[in-house]
């Protein structure tokens, strides 16, 4: 069995026209360092404004150029709240753009492969959810990032994650850094709860997969269950500040109420990674450790 190289590593081998799309998003731009750093891999990274992928015309003669041998494709409408409204938009970037990708991908015999969400399930079983759990999404967010499915073909890949954290653009710990500046008391609910990961253990999973050219669903997470209440004091506490400083509340309690329904169990198995053989990722805190020190640098 094969082995995925260790989070955080340059263990990419092969030579292969990688194509990254949303390359100037959080994991987009952790890949595109990654992959640039294997000095083997021909690299193109693509974001708004250069490519619009919602432009079919565009998407076809952008693949067609390059001719890439694998597509890694992370461009997405992300915003979970303003799909609600905007759901056009939502369905344009998540369904529609992935359509035209995987269009030029069977164009130039490319895999694909396609970083969905936690948010295609309802959130409703009581234990973690597996790859071959049916999804029932309650957000648009979520119909739409499950529509990107169904735009993959059965070869390539389907990579599932969620509460993604990382160095570039704006996330939760990045959020709970800021609102610790105060001296104020923190709250965040209680009664969500997911695997929190990091896109430097995440960008090579997904660089394994695309360039192994691994077939199937995966849910590609960091490890350990928490609540987002729970996951604000592992932030404050890798800051060595004052956890008891983050009070909890439920969904319920939240003013103004949140637009998006969230699901409640965004916890993620990771059981088609291990069952391939892979190396596990890594507990959520040593990522957040490495992470909040890159961001408080002492």
């Amino acid at each position: 069995m094969g082995t995925a190289p260790s989070q955080g590593q340059e263990s990419l081998s092969g030579t292969m026209r990688i194509l990254v799309t949303g390359s100037r998003g959080q994991l987009g731009t952790e890949l595109s360092e990654q992959l640039g750093r294997a000095s083997e891999h021909e690299l193109l990274g693509v974001d708004l404004p250069e490519v619009d992928l919602t432009d079919r015309a565009q998407v076809l003669e952008l693949i067609a150029g390059f001719r890439p041998e694998a597509i890694i494709h992370t461009a997405a409408f992300t915003a979970v709240d303003a799909c609600e409204t905007d759901v056009e938009t939502a369905f344009r970037v998540n369904c529609g753009a992935t359509r035209f990708v995987a269009d030029g991908a069977r164009r130039v015999g490319a895999h694909v492969v396609y970083v969905s969400t936690d948010y295609v399930f309802d959130g409703t079983k009581p234990d973690p959810y597996v790859e071959w759990d049916t999804p029932s999404p309650r957000s648009v967010y979520g119909r739409t990032k499950l529509g990107g499915e169904q735009e993959i073909d059965p070869g390539w890949t389907i990579a599932r994650t969620s509460w993604v954290c990382g160095r570039h653009g704006s996330n939760m710990v990045k959020t709970v850094l800021r609102l610790a500046e105060d001296d104020k008391v923190l709250r965040f609910v209680d009664d969500q709860r997911g695997h929190p990961t990091f896109v430097s253990d995440l960008a090579p999973m997904l660089a394994h997969l695309a360039i192994e050219r691994v077939p199937g669903v995966f849910h590609t997470t960091n490890h350990g269950a928490v609540s987002w209440f729970e996951f604000a004091q592992e932030v404050l506490a890798a800051a060595g500040l004052d956890p008891t400083r983050v009070l909890p509340v439920s969904t319920a309690e939240l003013d103004p109420p949140r637009p998006a329904p969230r699901p409640a169990n965004s916890v993620l198995d990771n059981l088609a990674w291990r069952f391939h053989g892979f190396d596990p990722s890594r507990d959520f805190r040593e990522p957040l450790r490495e992470l909040v020190t890159t961001l408080r640098p002492t």
